[in-house]
């Protein structure tokens, strides 16, 4: 239902059988309505915070409809204002419209049409208020919760495992999809453990020739071979007294495996010329974003690496599993991209958090920080740019698309974006689209979404 939202229509207007024509065809569409008779009886009512619209007509005594715009907009410049005009009034709506006004109406009026305009006026609102919502919670984030952004069930669940695999100490591996945020929770289990003092050190097991990895790893003395003029300390070493992040350790050759096995094993290195053990105190934190259990089976991971590492381990969810949680995430990502580029944040309309929620991020919350970077840097290509369109299209069709091409995919948008808010539930994504049933399964069919797609996680 349009008016399920709990927003209210404000109307003024001095003319009693207007209110009461106006009530009664927005009651119908299922709005909200509360009638004033007088600008100067409307204006307590209205708050930078409240969850409404104003409707006023132009020509009353004593404040007019521009001037009561103009202190609404005084009040809160995101509250819409519609204009109820006369034929000879319009020049004087165009100018309101230019001041500020959502919209102008004239007189005499079609009541649904009137309820389309307050209908699109009132999501402009809502929009307005989630959004403001949304950053006062980042603002509010402390500890964890402005680490691992988000208020979906399934992030609640990671935060609270986090905090107690941090708490318990022990070696953990980390399971996720590329981008999905595998090292912030590695960083996390540091910063919110015993060890938060100590050094946190992050090898990319992947980015490192096999031909110095060892070197890097256990470090070496001053000649231990061509090249060593002096000695080195490794980054094992170094972690001592903190946390080793080993990143991509599927990609690690078997040979190294066995190396690390050993210092896992024996809490200690002993440097490449060197004859001396050393002794650590380091916690592992191995991430990796293949099956290792498989790798093992097929030869290609140590089994014995695999349950030494395995002590615990975390999944990391990928974006797809956890939707609701993109608007917020955009927006922190979208603030961290100001403080780095030193630029203001660009309005974030019901368009681009449609796009948002429809896009399918394959590179989960690394696609998602270069869209929100993209967009505070204004380069116009947040979706273009963001990475490969996932089997069955990109939401966001390129501009260069077809009108026809961008409406479909603005629409199938709109749609995935509706379920995801509603956890799945057609009924309610059906109320907020204002669509019956049986359009929206045919909108569903026509975009190839799936509502069990869109269920919240177990």
């Amino acid at each position: 239902m349009p008016g399920d939202n709990g927003a209210t229509v404000f109307f003024v207007d001095d003319d009693p059988d207007i209110r009461a024509a106006v009530r009664q065809g927005l009651e119908l569409a299922d709005f909200r309505v509360v009638c004033f008779d007088s600008a100067e009886a409307a204006l307590p009512r209205l708050s930078r915070g409240v969850n409404g619209i104003v409707v006023t007509d132009i020509r009353m005594p004593g404040a007019d409809g521009t001037e009561l715009m103009r202190r609404v907009l005084e009040i809160d410049p995101a509250i819409p204002v519609v204009l109820v005009t006369g034929h000879g009034d319009v020049a004087m709506a165009v100018d309101a419209m230019r001041a500020g006004a959502y919209d102008f109406i004239e007189k005499p009026f079609d009541t649904s049409y009137l309820a389309d305009v307050v209908g699109r006026a009132i999501e402009k609102r809502r929009l307005v208020l989630e959004n403001r919502a949304l950053r006062k919670h980042l603002d509010a984030g402390t500890g964890l919760e402005a680490v691992l952004v988000g208020r979906s069930a399934v992030m609640a669940r990671l935060r609270e495992q986090v905090m107690a695999i941090a708490a318990a100490g022990a070696d953990t591996l980390v399971i996720g999809e590329t981008g999905a945020g595998k090292e912030v929770i590695a960083r996390a289990l540091h910063d919110f453990s015993e060890r938060k003092d100590g050094p946190f050190v992050a090898i990319n097991c992947g980015a490192l020739p096999a031909e110095i990895f060892e070197s890097e790893l256990f470090g070496h003395e001053s000649g231990a071979f061509t090249g060593a003029a002096r000695q080195r300390i490794g980054k094992l070493e170094h972690a001592n007294g903190g946390t080793v992040f080993l990143d991509e350790i599927e990609s690690m050759s078997i040979d190294l495996q066995v190396k690390l096995l050993r210092a896992i094993d024996e809490r200690g290195i002993v440097r490449l010329g060197a004859n001396t053990p050393i002794r650590l105190n380091i916690r592992f934190v191995t991430a990796t974003k293949l099956d290792l259990e498989a790798a093992c089976r097929a030869g290609r991971f140590r089994e014995d690496l695999f349950y030494r590492l395995n002590v615990i381990s975390i999944r990391v969810p990928p974006l797809r599993e956890r939707k609701e949680d993109i608007p917020m995430l955009f927006h922190h990502l979208a603030r961290e991209a100001r403080a780095r580029y030193r630029r203001a944040i660009p309005r974030i309309d019901d368009g681009m958090l449609a796009m948002l929620m429809g896009h399918a991020w394959p590179g989960n919350v690394r696609e998602l920080r270069n869209a929100a970077d993209r967009f505070v840097l204004q380069l116009g290509e947040t979706f273009e740019a963001a990475g490969p369109a996932p089997p069955d299209g990109d939401a966001a069709a390129p501009q260069t698309a077809p009108l026809a091409a961008r409406v479909d995919a603005f629409e199938k948008a709109l749609l995935a974006r509706a379920l995801a808010r509603n956890g799945g539930s057609v009924k309610a994504a059906c109320e907020s689209l204002g669509l019956s049933r049986r359009t929206f399964y045919d909108k569903l069919q026509k975009h190839g979404l799936r509502r069990g797609d869109f269920d919240p996680p177990l």
